[in-house]
């Protein structure tokens, strides 16, 4: 059951497409004729999206991925130059960077894993959207471009200073926020930062086959794996341990969790309702 006040859900996204089928939401970035660069309204509607994503009974699992021979390669500056640092002042540009930061922590808070299918490039807020999932998987021929500070911003955008050293180690996300240097996928997985590196034309079938897997299984136990993974990161180990122990016991009582043990009485696959 999924509480909703009077305001809808939101039936049509007009700035990515959006699939469902199979308790799989695959979102596409569909401007190839611009490597899918990011324009101020995929941004907001990548934040709204996220934050619905929640109240979704139907999908437990996000695909994130590019039409053509890219994955995203960051904000559209014609879109944004032309419409915000050419026109706005210093507040309008405050919302924006807000904004975009607030896509990240949307894909953080939302309980459903995210697997980002990178095909091409991922540039810029291209690369700070593939580093906010939980799973990157890369075809052969993708790369990582931190942007920022070769173009006069600070490295650390989006939240990608919290979440790079996380996954990569300090010294090695200093050395790519500020030197901005490509990021092959084979460097990627020898780093941490892919978790599987295939021939391009395998990349779509090995992407469904973790959606697969991970919309088949225990939706309720990795909700709660990726709420702690997040929320831990800046606590002491007495405090990790005190929220694993009242969320483990938690679990404990779950359906699914006697759903295991009676499935392995019967000696068949558990029938995981995520509840």
């Amino acid at each position: 059951m999924t509480y909703r006040a009077s305001a809808p859900m939101t039936q049509e996204w007009r700035h990515f497409r959006l699939d469902v089928a199979g308790g799989v939401a695959t979102v596409t970035f569909d401007r190839p004729d611009r490597l899918n660069a990011l324009t101020l309204d995929v941004y907001a509607d990548l934040r709204d999206f996220f934050t619905e994503m929640e109240h979704h009974d139907e999908v437990a699992v996000i695909v994130v991925r590019g039409e053509g021979r890219g994955f995203c390669s960051g904000g559209d500056v014609e879109d944004i130059i032309g419409r915000l640092l050419d026109g706005g002042d210093q507040r309008d540009v405050l919302e924006f960077t807000r904004m975009t930061g607030s896509v990240v922590q949307r894909m953080r808070e939302c309980p459903k894993p995210i697997i980002a299918s990178v095909n091409g490039v991922a540039a810029g807020a291209g690369a700070v959207i593939a580093l906010a999932s939980d799973f990157r998987l890369l075809a052969r021929t993708a790369s990582f471009r931190f942007l920022f500070a070769a173009v006069g911003l600070a490295g650390a955008d989006m939240g990608c200073a919290w979440l790079l050293p996380r996954i990569v180690g300090t010294g090695r996300a200093t050395e790519i926020l500020m030197l901005g240097d490509k990021v092959t996928a084979d460097d990627a997985l020898a780093y941490g930062l892919a978790n599987r590196v295939v021939d391009n034309d395998a990349l779509p079938g090995e992407t469904e086959a973790w959606a697969r897997r991970l919309a088949d299984g225990p939706t309720f136990a990795y909700a709660a794996t990726k709420l702690l993974l997040t929320r831990e990161a800046d606590m002491s180990l007495q405090s990790a341990i005190e929220l694993e122990a009242w969320t483990q016991a938690y679990l404990m009582r779950s359906a699914d969790h006697a759903e295991f043990f009676k499935a392995q009485a019967e000696k068949r696959p558990p029938a995981w309702t995520g509840r």
